[in-house]
């Protein structure tokens, strides 16, 4: 009585009750989609947290009427001062082609370049403190060609903030999945019990053990706990890929980041995740319907 009859009973089982077990796949989907929907929220935050907090931290915006020397003698004194290792200057065209990149919106490609300003990117030290960086800033907008700066430490923050917020939210998503899982996997167990009550107490007669009899129990309520967190990955990729194709370029143009998926590994550990609640649940139930 192998593994391979454990399946075999729990696949015939799961047969005979399969509306029960589809309507528990879809109730487990539904928390399962609200967790994988966190997940991702704080993947995107966190990649555009990494995006802004990178080295490159600040773009310095010139006057209209900055002329080229001034320009020049600008980079000069910026690849001459301590901490910054890059200066690279972005004209008024190249602005333009940064913002509207590849975009097919006629309105944008209509604006002038005049209306997109120049400026100089800079690339800073990791060494360098927020409070240096400040200096620097400060020093900047002394400059009469220089219109102004833009340090990207306090969007940092806050998106560091919000990372922490989503980590939380997720946990707590985490915690309600988990009773959601215990009490749909549990009840569909006890039902699929009943029904087959015949069954189990032929079985427990003829001599069979008590885990031997609820190994396939348990097998099915991990394959329901997967299959509800795989239909949930699998609703949540159809519906980014739809919001994608309408938001992908907005959103990058906005905060310099594509939006991106839930990596492989998340999506492979939420269905994991789901397989495992799913066993110690069905596990739980069996123990208190002193089946164990």
């Amino acid at each position: 009585m192998g593994s391979m009859s454990t399946a075999s009973r729990a696949w015939r089982g799961g047969r005979a009750d399969w509306k029960l077990h589809v309507l528990s796949g879809f109730s487990l989907a539904v928390a399962f989609i609200c967790l994988a929907s966190a997940l991702l929220v704080v993947f995107n935050l966190d990649s555009v947290r990494q995006r802004w907090s990178r080295a490159g931290r600040a773009s310095i915006y010139l006057r209209d009427g900055a002329t080229p020397p001034m320009v020049a003698d600008l980079r000069t004194a910026l690849d001459k001062t301590p901490g910054i290792t890059k200066v690279r200057f972005i004209s008024q065209q190249e602005a333009k082609q940064e913002v509207v990149g590849s975009s097919k919106d006629a309105s944008l490609a209509a604006i002038p370049p005049e209306a997109f300003p120049a400026s100089l990117e800079i690339d800073v030290a990791s060494s360098v403190s927020a409070v240096d960086l400040a200096g620097i800033t400060t020093s900047l907008k002394q400059i009469p060609a220089v219109e102004s700066v833009e340090t990207y430490e306090q969007y940092t923050t806050k998106l560091q903030g919000l990372v922490q917020a989503g980590v939380i939210a997720s946990l707590i998503l985490s915690l309600v999945v988990l009773a959601a899982v215990v009490s749909v996997v549990g009840s569909t167990v006890r039902l699929a019990l009943q029904r087959r009550r015949v069954e189990v107490d032929v079985l427990r007669l003829v001599g069979a053990t008590e885990s031997y009899v609820c190994r396939p129990f348990v097998l099915e309520g991990s394959v329901l706990g997967a299959a509800g967190a795989g239909v949930a990955v699998a609703l949540l990729g159809l519906l980014y890929l739809i919001l994608r194709a309408h938001l992908a370029e907005v959103v990058s143009i906005m905060v310099g980041v594509e939006p991106s998926f839930l990596p492989w590994y998340a999506a492979l550990g939420l269905v994991g995740f789901g397989a495992i609640l799913g066993a110690v649940s069905s596990h739980i139930s069996l123990r208190r319907m002193v089946v164990l």
